[in-house]
């Protein structure tokens, strides 16, 4: 099959999947949208395209093509996942049959070994299409859907860090981005771009430690109100092993506070003055359940992944298992058996010295 540049597959039907493909639209390329959940895209067909507003405005012509996976990746050079990523699992089988060889994957964002498990899962399914897979550490976008066919896009990131795993393949990734972006970054390998998951350090267990007010439904802001000294304690403390396993690991990392200088601007003595001193957190306002994305996301394809790197590592992370502890009492779940283990990141029976052969590589050397 011949790949054509200029077509690309979004795949997803949320905030993000509605900016990629609208703005991509309107770059000129041509965008197939694709959902395991055809039901979200019903207005964009009816539509005919996607309405972007704000940063950019214009309406972009894409095809909808629903749960069809077979039609949205014929001839696509480019796909891009954007979809939550404890759906990254379901969509690597969806994916899988109608891969081909030269195309690239990317998923935005790959959350904390996002790549490692898509990889992982497309060789259980038996793909073998020698295909170039990469992940982000972070949205492209700030952005909001609007309606059932418009997105509001309130800013773009100057830069965004990408890793291929392998690490050899992200020249590649980039090269297949760069008609269309060029506000991504290489990173040296996936360990970067996934331990830069500060989601997985601010959510799970900021809902938890305010679990009470959360689920009596109280009115209250989510970074400022819920931030009390306790609680960013305990925030302090799941980065300071977030950063302690990239250590042992040879990855480099910011920690929060750092990131939230060099991202926003915003700064203090500690984690939670700088969180308080953050203009653009002011006003989010925390959820009223506990059956949210803070930790139905952030737990296991955050703090359990995090968990296993530090066990690859030999870093211990007593705090971030208890708060996954913690979280799987509150939901009735077991995020140890559903989320991204070493085993099913394909990481079993590595250490510190071989995961980096992987990971540059994608060779398992004894």
């Amino acid at each position: 099959m011949r790949l054509r540049r200029d077509t690309i597959a979004v795949i997803g039907g949320g905030n993000g999947a509605r900016a990629f493909a609208g703005h991509l639209a309107l770059k000129g390329a041509t965008v197939r949208l694709a959902s395991r959940f055809p039901d979200e895209l019903a207005g964009i067909a009816e539509a005919g395209g996607v309405t972007v507003e704000g940063a950019i405005t214009g309406f972009g012509r894409v095809e909808v093509v629903g749960a069809d996976f077979e039609r949205a990746l014929q001839d696509a050079a480019l796909i891009l996942v954007v979809v939550p990523a404890f759906a990254h699992r379901e969509i690597a089988r969806a994916l899988a049959p109608y891969l081909v060889d030269e195309q690239t994957v990317v998923l935005n964002p790959g959350r904390t070994g996002g790549a490692l498990e898509f990889a992982h899962v497309l060789r259980e399914s038996g793909c073998r299409a020698r295909v170039y897979l990469a992940e982000t550490q972070t949205l492209l976008y700030a952005c909001r859907a609007v309606g059932v066919s418009a997105v509001s896009i309130k800013g773009i990131k100057k830069e965004v860090a990408l890793a291929a795993f392998p690490a050899v393949d992200t020249p590649a990734v980039l090269a297949a981005l760069k008609p269309h972006f060029t506000e991504f970054k290489p990173a040296p390998t996936v360990l970067e771009t996934s331990l830069m998951n500060i989601g997985a350090v601010f959510h799970p267990a900021t809902v938890l430690l305010n679990a009470g007010r959360v689920e009596a439904g109280e009115d209250f802001e989510f970074y400022r109100h819920g931030m009390t000294p306790g609680v960013a304690a305990v925030l302090e403390q799941i980065d300071a092993e977030r950063v302690a396993v990239a250590r042992k690991l040879n990855a480099h990392v910011l920690t929060a506070k750092e990131w939230l200088a060099a991202v926003y601007g915003a700064k203090g003595n500690n984690l939670r003055e700088a969180l308080l001193n953050n203009p653009a957190y002011h006003g989010i306002k925390a959820p009223t359940s506990l059956h949210v994305r803070y930790l139905l996301e952030d737990l296991p394809t955050g703090l359990v992944p995090l968990v296993s790197l530090g066990e690859v590592a030999g870093e211990p992370t007593p705090t971030c298992r208890a708060v996954v502890d913690l979280g799987n009492a509150a939901l009735g779940e077991n995020f140890w058996r559903t989320g991204r283990t070493a085993a099913n990141l394909g990481l079993a029976g590595l250490d510190s010295s071989t995961l980096r052969v992987y990971l540059e590589t994608g060779r398992k050397e004894k």
